[in-house]
């Protein structure tokens, strides 16, 4: 494993969230965002694993996956500022793109980019492609009934898909408890649907990897389609750059039992240990990537404005194929 670049795209994924939630009050971003701080680990590990040519899709909480399949963060920037970034302006923060490494899309409505990454998978099943799509999605889409369509469809038709469900705990401020029937197991679901189910640490590093190396294996050798369900926690609101624990909605010690289960901590903590690196070199590391951040924050202000006369240019038509 590349220890170094391993923790390089942790801090890449943190540093920039953290830059918006900080930059957020100054009423620049124009337009919502949903933050992945402390959920860093599922994403950072996707360029280990798979390439530009495997697709993804996301959902509203998409610039994590975003930057893990090796989006343009300086495009990104400019995009939430409401230039003409990586989706020319007009997607803001829960509508990016970019073709060139394989990230299709993502969308804003949830469970929306479900069946599109099937449509994916399907599409790459039909045209001989050697590759997968991943669709990234919270546990609040399982209860969607396009999901079941999309699980249902892609076990029938033994699809390259890829379904990563990223279990916060929460889908905005409601826990699972309150929103499906008790012992609802969506391993068990998604099982009896014909598609193979497992679940990992999303918060380790080292079980991601290999949770995804599984997955991708398994997918080529059976040619089925593959579920995981990462636990992991989100440690700002569910929209917006703040903390919202004053609202009591989260146990004040589930909260700090979860902040102790840091991604980018325990990874530290590992490379300390293991004497791979010491602790002022992951210092600093963590500065050179927030200066890094910082400077393409910077230099994303000068992207110029979209031309909204050009939009329809955009809409899908019959005459536009």
């Amino acid at each position: 494993m590349k220890y170094r670049k391993v923790l390089q795209n942790l801090f890449l994924i943190r540093k920039t969230e953290e830059l918006i939630s900080k930059e957020y009050h100054k009423n620049i971003f124009r337009c919502p965002v949903h933050l992945s701080i402390g959920q860093e680990a599922i994403s950072a590990a996707i360029n280990f694993v798979f390439n530009s040519k495997d697709l993804a899709v996301s959902s509203h909480r998409a610039h994590a996956h975003y930057i893990g399949k090796g989006g343009n963060i300086k495009n990104m920037f400019a995009e939430i500022l409401g230039l003409k970034g990586c989706s020319g302006g007009i997607g803001g923060s829960m509508h990016l793109t970019d073709k060139s490494v394989g990230f299709i899309s993502s969308s804003a409505i949830v469970g929306n980019s479900i069946p599109v990454g099937v449509g994916l998978s399907l599409s790459q099943k039909m045209e001989n492609k050697k590759n997968l799509t991943l669709i990234f999605f919270g546990d609040g889409a399982t209860e969607q009934g396009v999901f079941f369509e999309s699980v249902n469809f892609s076990a029938l038709k033994n699809l390259p898909t890829l379904f990563i469900c990223e279990d916060n705990k929460y889908s905005v401020y409601s826990s699972l408890s309150v929103r499906q029937p008790e012992n609802r197991d969506i391993l068990k679901v998604v099982k009896k649907m014909g598609i193979e189910a497992i679940e990992a640490d999303g918060n380790n590093i080292f079980q991601v990897i290999k949770t995804y190396q599984k997955a991708k294996k398994y997918i080529f050798s059976k040619k089925k389609p593959f579920f995981i369900k990462f636990n992991t926690y989100r440690y700002v609101e569910h929209c917006g750059p703040y903390d919202d624990d004053n609202l009591n909605y989260r146990p004040k010690k589930e909260i700090k039992r979860w902040k102790r289960k840091c991604p980018i901590s325990f990874f530290s903590n590992y490379l300390v240990k293991k004497n791979i690196m010491k602790n002022k070199q992951i210092v600093a590391l963590e500065k050179e990537i927030e200066n890094y951040i910082h400077n393409l924050y910077k230099n994303s202000k000068n992207y110029p404005r979209p031309n909204f006369s050009t939009t329809k240019k955009l809409i899908y038509n019959e005459k536009s194929r």
